[in-house]
């Protein structure tokens, strides 16, 4: 497993809950929340993007030692 899996797992869960909150501003006419929820997705997406960079470190470390032995 890589060393991103949790963040990226972290960030889906973030923009999951960000899409029920935008979901529920719009439904109740709440431009605070539908934004808040809109900030939330953001915010998951870059944790998802944090994980990948985090996994294709990881990578090159074991391509790198694989080169090596």
């Amino acid at each position: 497993m890589g060393t991103g899996t949790g963040d990226k797992a972290k960030g889906k869960w973030d923009e999951v809950k960000g899409k029920a909150k935008q979901k529920y501003g719009e439904a109740t006419d709440n431009p605070s929340k539908e934004a808040e929820g809109k900030v939330q997705q953001v915010k998951g997406e870059g944790k998802q993007a944090w994980g990948n960079v985090k996994n294709a470190g990881q990578k090159v470390r074991e391509a790198k030692d694989d080169v090596k032995d």
